[in-house]
């Protein structure tokens, strides 16, 4: 049984705080592309983001249904959903968001990072012989 227990990451405040900072996070990423946060909270929505873009890439009623409920902006999920329509994410199967760490905030020394969409195409990896194989060939 999971008496009080609480899935995810509680970031230091009790749970409607939570849900309303997660939501108000994921639609500024999905709104601006890249917005400076902090550690925690950047890793926090990441699995947020990535799940509204799969929904994205699926794109029937029901996924757009989700992407609303979780999202909570008409407009952004229209926004997100046409994007992935245009193939944005299309040879991607998933890491659609990137952290990259800013360094300590001054006051308290908090991790600052700045956490953004993945644009760029996706190279898959070389499948095949490597260069030890090679030069024993």
């Amino acid at each position: 049984m999971r008496h009080n227990k609480k899935r995810g990451m509680k970031l230091g405040t009790d749970a409607s705080h939570t849900k309303a900072m997660k939501k108000s996070l994921l639609q500024a990423i999905l709104a601006n592309d890249r917005i400076k946060t902090l550690d925690v909270r950047a890793k926090a929505i990441r699995p947020e983001v990535d799940r509204v873009i799969t929904w994205a890439k699926k794109g029937d009623l029901a996924s757009r249904r989700l992407a609303l409920a979780k999202v909570g902006d008409k407009e952004l999920v229209r926004e997100v959903f046409e994007k992935a329509a245009q193939g944005m994410w299309a040879d991607r199967n998933g890491g659609y968001t990137r952290i990259m760490k800013l360094g300590p905030r001054k006051g308290d020394a908090a991790e600052v990072v700045i956490i953004e969409l993945v644009t760029e195409p996706c190279t898959p990896k070389k499948s095949g012989v490597t260069k030890v194989e090679e030069a024993a060939e």
